[in-house]
Formats: C-alpha cells, sequence, structure tokens
C-alpha cells in the first residue's frame, strides 16, 4: 500500500471535504500529506480534550500556513461549556487563534455563539456534536443562530439525517465516518463529572464507559450479564458514504484528536481513498483488503454506527475497551525455544503480536514485540512461522496483531516529505537617507505604516577610502536577521555623493530604528489587544443588562415553586401530600406509561388542590418519534424539556415551556439565549457550583431561575439498550424484558456503585446516578440568590417521595417566613446514601 495524496484524486465539486484530527502538528501534517481537506484542532485551552491534544497557539499559526499554502483549511475546537467566570479569557484566547489564521470555530456552548459572532463576525462557527443535534427542530434552532453548519449526533440513522437535511436545506451537515465512538447520546455525559469532578462536557471525560460493568435484576440480585458493556466499538462506516453524500452531507469527520500521527495519516488516506471512488460513482462493498489497514493501525473492532438503523449486541465491545489490532491465527505449539504459529498474513520483525485464549475459554491475555522471527512454510495463503521467545503460549490461542512496524513505517513516510513552508512574510522595509559633509546622517525608516526618523552621532565626512554608496547602504541596513523586517527600497538621492561614515555608526543608525518600529508595532499591537479587551467587556455586559426574560408574574419573594419529578401516578399523589407547589410527569421515564386516562385524573385532582401538573418530555426525540410523544403534548400541560429545539418550538406555540438541566445553561449568555428563544424558565446545569449558579442567575437577581436540588440525574442517555443485548435480543421488539421479567436493573462498576438503568418509552436506557444528588445544606445559600425554583427527581422504585418533598417544603417554608433553617430533614432522611454534587465540587 502507498500512502500519500495525490491531486489527481481529488474529488469533484459536491463532495464531502474529508475532515481530519490532529492532536500534534506532526498529526497536522499526517492529515493534509494524506488528503484532508480540512484539519480540526484544538490549542492549549477549552477545548474538548484536555490531555494530549493541544497545539501552541505558535504551532496552530504553524498548521494554518501548511494547510493555507494547499488550499485546505484549519478548524479550532472550542467546544466546551463556559462558566461566567471564563468568558472574558476565553474570547480572547479565541481572538489570538483568529489571529494566528483559523478558518472556523467549534462551539458547543450556545451563549458562547452569539458573543463570537459580535467579536468576530467573519469567523465561521461550527456546532458540536454535543450540542446534540439529532432532529429537524434541533437543526432550526442552529439555523436561527447562526451557525453554518452543525455536527450531528452519531446516532441518527440515515433516515434521521435524510429529514434533517429535507427540513433545513441551508443547515450545512456534518457527520463522523470514523473513529472512537461515545456510548452517551452525543457525547453529552453527566456521568463523568458526578464521580470523578471530570466532566465530559468540559473536555475532561474519565472514560466511565471504557470500565467493566455488572448488570443485575435489583429485585432478584440475578446477574444478567457482565463485561464492558457500555464500551462502543470504533465507528467504520465506510459503506453509507456514499448514501450520506447523495443526501447532501457536506463533510465526513473523523475522529482521533488524541491518536498519533501513524494513525491520522493511516485513516485519512483510506478514506480519501473510498471517496475518489464515490466520486467516480462507485458503490461497490469494501473488500477485507481495503479495510486491513483501519483495523490494524487502531481498532475496538468496527460498527458502521446507527446509520442503518439501531445496533444490537455487536455495538459495543463486551470483552475489552482497548485496541486490539488485527487477528491472523493461531498457535500452533512450542519447540525448542520457538513459538509456532499459522497466519493469514506474514508477521514482520519490530511488529507487535499479543496471544488471547480461544473464545469461550478462560486465560491471561499476553503478549510482546517479535525481534526476529523465521518463516517455515507459506502454502495457500497460510503462513507457518516460528518467533524465538521464553514466553510459553498454548497451542488453539488466538494470534492478533497489534502493531504492523511496515505500516507505520509508510505512514511516517507519507508526510516526513511534506515541506514546511516558510516563516511568515517579512514586512517591507523602505529607507530614505539624507545629508551633507559636517552634518549627521538623516535616515527615514518606512514600514506597515510607521515611520521613524534617526540620525547618526558623528557626521558625515569626505571619504578617503570607502564612500556610502548604495550597495554599502543596501549592505549595512539589509542586515536585518530575525527581525520582521526586509529591506525594499533605498532612496539616497537626498545624500551628497563622495561621504563616509563608520560602519559601527551606520549599524547604530539601524538598529536603533528598528527598536523604534517594533516599539511601535508593539504599541500598537498593545491597543488592539487593548481595544478588543474592551469590545470583549462591552459584549458582555450587553447582555448582561438587554438579555430579556419572561420573569414570573409575582414580585413576591416569598413565593417558590417546589417542583417534584415522578414517573408514576401515584408518586404523583405522594408528591402533591408532601407540599409539592407543581408535579412534573415523565411518562416516558419507563415502561409502559399509565393510560393518558389515569394522567387526566391525576390532573383533575392536582387542580382541585391548586397543584399543577407539567409533562416532562425526553431529550431525544428522533424524527420517527414525534408522533409517538404527540398525544402526550396534545393534553395541553405545561413543559419541562431539554430538547433545545423542543424548547423553541412549543414556546413559541404559546406554551409555558422550563429548559430542562439538560440544555446545559452553563453561564448567563447561554440562559439569555434560551430566554430569547422562548423558555419561560431555565434549570441551572448540574455540574454548576452555588456560586457559579449565582453568577449564572445574577443579572436576574435569580429570577427565572430552578435548580436540581434533589434526585438521580440521568448520566448518560444511551441509544443502546444493555438488557435487550444481554439476551441478545434486537432492540425496541423486546420489551417483555424491561415490562415483565427484569423491569428493574442496575450496571454495577468495578468499585461497587450500582447505576439504576431505566429503559424509556423509545427503549433507549437512561442511566441514573447511583446516589440521589441532596441539597439541603446549599438551600439558604441559593434562596440568599434570588433563586425561587427547586426541582426534587424521583426516578427510582422506592423512593420516599412524601416525606422527602415534605422535608423541602419545610425549610422553603422557614425561608420564606424570613426565619433561620436549624433541620435539614431531607438529609436526614437519606442518611449517608446521598451526594453533593456539584454544589461544592467544581468540575
Amino acid at each position: 500500500m502507498q500512502i500519500g495524496y495525490f491531486p489527481g484524486l481529488m474529488m469533484p465539486h459536491g463532495v464531502p471535504e474529508l475532515l481530519a484530527p490532529a492532536g500534534s502538528l506532526e498529526a497536522v501534517r499526517a492529515a493534509i500529506a494524506n488528503g484532508a481537506d480540512a484539519v480540526y484542532l484544538g490549542a492549549e485551552r477549552f477545548n474538548a480534550r484536555d490531555e494530549g491534544a493541544q497545539l501552541t497557539l505558535d504551532e496552530v499559526e504553524e498548521a494554518c500556513r501548511i494547510a493555507h499554502e494547499r488550499g485546505r483549511r484549519i478548524y479550532l475546537t472550542f467546544n466546551i461549556l463556559f462558566k461566567p467566570s471564563e468568558l472574558v479569557e476565553a474570547l480572547r484566547f479565541l481572538g489570538e487563534a483568529v489571529d494566528r489564521g483559523i478558518d472556523a470555530a467549534i462551539v458547543q456552548d450556545v451563549g458562547a455563539v452569539r458573543l463570537i459572532q459580535q467579536l468576530y463576525p467573519t469567523l465561521e462557527i461550527h456546532g458540536s456534536t454535543q450540542m446534540t443535534v439529532h432532529d429537524a427542530s434541533g437543526a432550526q434552532v442552529m439555523r436561527e443562530l447562526g451557525i453554518e453548519r452543525v455536527v450531528l449526533a452519531r446516532e441518527n440513522t440515515m433516515d434521521d439525517v435524510r429529514a434533517i437535511r429535507a427540513a433545513v436545506p441551508d443547515l450545512g451537515l456534518e457527520t463522523f465516518v470514523h473513529g472512537a465512538l461515545c456510548i452517551s447520546y452525543s457525547g453529552q455525559c453527566y456521568m463523568s463529572g458526578m464521580i470523578s469532578e471530570r466532566s465530559a462536557n468540559r473536555g475532561s471525560c474519565a472514560q466511565s464507559c471504557r470500565k467493566d460493568y455488572v448488570l443485575t435484576d435489583a429485585a432478584t440480585d440475578a446477574e444478567l450479564d457482565r463485561g464492558y458493556l457500555i464500551s462502543a466499538k470504533d465507528l467504520a462506516a465506510y459503506e453509507y458514504l456514499a448514501d450520506l453524500a447523495e443526501i447532501g452531507v457536506g463533510t465526513f469527520k473523523i475522529e482521533g484528536r488524541k491518536k498519533k500521527p501513524e494513525y491520522v495519516a493511516t485513516v485519512t488516506h483510506e478514506y480519501r481513498q473510498f471517496l475518489a471512488g464515490v466520486a467516480r460513482g462507485e458503490r461497490p462493498p469494501v473488500s477485507s483488503v481495503e479495510v486491513a489497514p483501519l483495523v490494524q493501525i487502531y481498532s475496538r473492532g468496527f460498527t458502521g454506527g446507527m446509520y442503518g438503523g439501531r445496533a444490537g449486541r455487536d455495538y459495543i465491545t463486551r470483552n475489552q475497551p482497548d485496541n486490539r489490532g488485527r487477528e491472523l491465527g493461531v498457535v500452533t505449539g512450542c519447540d525448542r525455544g520457538e513459538l509456532l504459529i499459522e497466519v493469514r498474513d506474514p508477521v514482520m520483525p519490530h511488529d507487535g503480536l499479543g496471544f488471547e485464549p480461544p473464545t469461550g475459554t478462560s486465560g491471561e491475555t499476553t503478549g510482546f514485540q517479535v525481534a526476529t522471527i523465521r518463516t517455515i512454510s507459506a502454502r495457500d495463503g497460510v503462513y507457518r512461522q516460528a518467533i524465538p521467545t521464553r514466553a510459553q503460549v498454548p497451542a488453539g490461542w488466538r494470534v492478533v496483531r497489534s502493531s504492523e512496524s511496515a505500516l507505520l513505517e509508510r505512514a511516517r513516510a507519507s508526510y516526513a516529505a511534506l515541506s514546511v513552508p516558510a516563516k511568515q512574510k517579512k514586512t517591507r522595509l523602505d529607507v530614505r537617507v539624507l545629508g551633507g559633509a559636517g552634518s549627521p546622517l538623516k535616515a527615514v525608516f518606512s514600514a506597515d505604516g510607521e515611520e521613524v526618523t534617526v540620525s547618526s552621532a558623528p557626521t558625515l565626512a569626505l571619504a578617503t577610502a570607502r564612500a556610502l554608496t548604495r550597495e554599502v547602504l543596501r549592505e549595512q541596513i539589509g542586515r536585518l536577521g530575525d527581525t520582521p523586517f526586509a529591506l525594499a527600497a533605498i532612496d539616497d538621492t537626498a545624500l551628497a555623493p563622495g561621504l563616509f561614515l563608520p560602519i559601527s555608526a551606520l549599524n547604530h543608525v539601524r538598529q536603533h530604528a528598528v527598536e523604534q518600529l517594533m516599539l511601535r508595532r508593539d504599541w500598537a499591537r498593545e491597543a488592539s489587544l487593548a481595544e478588543r479587551a474592551a469590545r470583549i467587556t462591552a459584549a458582555i455586559a450587553i447582555n448582561r443588562i438587554e438579555a430579556p426574560v419572561a420573569l414570573p408574574d409575582t414580585t413576591d419573594d416569598t413565593v417558590f415553586a417546589l417542583r417534584a419529578t415522578v414517573y408514576t401516578v401515584d408518586d404523583g399523589r405522594a408528591a402533591a401530600d408532601g407540599g409539592a407547589t407543581e408535579i412534573v410527569f415523565d411518562p416516558f421515564l419507563r415502561h409502559p406509561a399509565p393510560p393518558l386516562a389515569r394522567v387526566r385524573s391525576l390532573q383533575h385532582d392536582l387542580d382541585a388542590r391548586g397543584i399543577s401538573l407539567r409533562l416532562r418530555t425526553p431529550t431525544i426525540v428522533r424524527p420517527a418519534e414525534r408522533r409517538t410523544i404527540q398525544k402526550w403534548l396534545d393534553l395541553g400541560l405545561p413543559v419541562l424539556s431539554g430538547h433545545l429545539g423542543l424548547v423553541t418550538e412549543l414556546s413559541r406555540s404559546g406554551r409555558d415551556v422550563i429548559a430542562d438541566y439538560a440544555v446545559n445553561c452553563f453561564n448567563q449568555h447561554t440562559a439569555a439565549e434560551l430566554f430569547r428563544l422562548g423558555a419561560r424558565r431555565v434549570t441551572l446545569s448540574v455540574e454548576l457550583t452555588v456560586d457559579e449558579m449565582r453568577d449564572v442567575s445574577a443579572p436576574w437577581a435569580g429570577r427565572g431561575f430552578d435548580v436540581f436540588l434533589y434526585g438521580r440525574p440521568e448520566g448518560m442517555t444511551l441509544e443502546h439498550c444493555v438488557l435487550s443485548a444481554a439476551f441478545g435480543r434486537k432492540a425496541a421488539t423486546c420489551r417483555d424484558l424491561c415490562v415483565q421479567k427484569h423491569t428493574n436493573v442496575t450496571l454495577t462498576d468495578p468499585s461497587g456503585y450500582s447505576f439504576p438503568v431505566a429503559t424509556d418509552s423509545a427503549c433507549r436506557n437512561r442511566l441514573l446516578h447511583s446516589r440521589p444528588v441532596e441539597g439541603s445544606e446549599y438551600l439558604a445559600r441559593l434562596w440568599s440568590f434570588g433563586l425561587r425554583g427547586f426541582h426534587a427527581v424521583f426516578n427510582v422504585a422506592g423512593d420516599r417521595v412524601t416525606d422527602v418533598v415534605r422535608g423541602y417544603r419545610v425549610q422553603l417554608d422557614t425561608l420564606a417566613h424570613g426565619e433561620r433553617v436549624e433541620r435539614w430533614p431531607a438529609r436526614e432522611l437519606v442518611g449517608s446514601t446521598f451526594t453533593r454534587g456539584h454544589f461544592a465540587r467544581a468540575v
């Protein structure tokens, strides 16, 4: 296989852009050399890879030079959620990257979008996949925000993509086609932050999904499955490229900013070849030979993703969470210090090999790097080889090549010859000299619109040897070395002929002039940065003052809302008995949903008691599922939703909508945008501390905001169903499992923490936190900030709904009367089985 980018294979107009990752300057070179049309990368801070995948700003500048000289583009990952205290510094940092030449920024934070548009109006903005755009309503919001393109959720099917394209034809679409997959929907994960303080939404994922788990029936304690049950295989969607291109997806994206340059080179090269076939109108199945380099360079096992529909048991790795490599054959025995193997592809010196027990047997996987190897025979595509080694590996064990030295060498060679562009062009320097005998030499230096005049200390004298000719002046003044200037024209028409000046004096004139010009450049740069800083401050201040919000009708500071979220009618009544001011009903959380008649009856009972009923929608509502939830929306109830598209759509249709915590309100600008989009109230992110909640809500003195005070956040939403996979069943056709046989299941991690799994109405798994968040001790401070909306969430069987709600009602009534809170009744109920969440623990 020859790796390298050949212009003759460039795609015709309209074929998707190939977007490659880079976590180093060498990876940028690997991507460009192997056919990437664009490269995405992170720079030092504020990107969703906090370790080992960032370039310095100087390296970003060099990456832009490498790309732009070849007609390619560079996209900066600016894709974390921003705290209020970070916004000024983050926007200044982005400005530095803009100055270095980036072509676009990839953004997750909704509030940051508007600020970027104000401050850097020519910068292209791409919506990150973590915006969770998976349907038409979400895509329409992106278009309204002015985002040029959006990276779709990796769980979208071809039909989903087709529906989005049809609904919003003028929005650019980008989708992943290769690399690691987040099991949590679109990369939105709260589990990592809850268990480790490393927020996946802030670029610090703890890889919770790559652990081994035990799936247990909580009622019977029976073990149902074990292994790497939520560790997704790697995406390899080459078979869908032609269909995605035909639909109108404009960019194919490769995942892997933390991967090595050899990986970037190999994968980019292979997909460039696949796209060359698409450009020629070919749709043949990709052969195993063509895929072999992809498998070898890095693979947890491949899946085509969900473009063709929901994937089942084969979507996850089950037996291991990391790179496995390529299986070649088996061990046949040992003989005189040599390990004997039979393989389909020959093993070469310096290859890395792994040895695994046969399927269905146990044993500790082992491996080593091959130093030397002897080929015994090669017949009918089977190679018998002998490897000198002290390792003892039983016959029948599988031989897996974890790294192939020849592939790595070819990859390195592909970008080794890529020429590095010359440093940025220097600024033109023009010099005019004048003077006569007995007077100093006067020199006027002009560059970049600046002009300085420098005079020599000694005076000019009649030359007795070497006169100041134009050649002498050019030779001495042109010695500009590493300065940012390059000598252009010299005008000596006002200099009398036949004069002499010591070379040291002429050098001093040059040095002093350059220093003055550099100083002026620095002043201009500082002035520009100061002007930018002022604009950033002004942009933030304008949003603080002018952000519209539908404030509550009452200005009574003692009025509060205690909202209890439940999924059964009985729990709704129990919460009302405890003193909830509003019941939020989630009929979608678990199978089966209650009959509409029972919910209407609950609404009637609550109305009689002066308690309102609100509907909670799923955070994920794919196009085909809208009809399913419509009958619930038709009840006409006010709504709580973490789906940004639904928040906007329903609000503008006149509904009372609260934005749930999944909209990721992390700063005051996101809050302002949510209010603009129609949300009546906004639930603050569950990853904010108490002080950060104060900062976000401060422009509105806390009014219009809710706080997740009690309960288990939905740490992950999985399109994959762990229960159906455990039994080898097809998802969405096996409701007997979650409705009848195993209604209450948990995933337990190696540390012994058990996470309840709720299978919702769309057969998705909602992975709940192992312990409820309990915020009694912070309630008085939250109250002092003006916050008056509080959520208590009950999403597992056996919750003490009435007692917990009553405990919070007692506290809130006490605060409303202006009295000091002496007890935390809810805390007393839960004992030690709770977490403080992020109230005092920053991510």
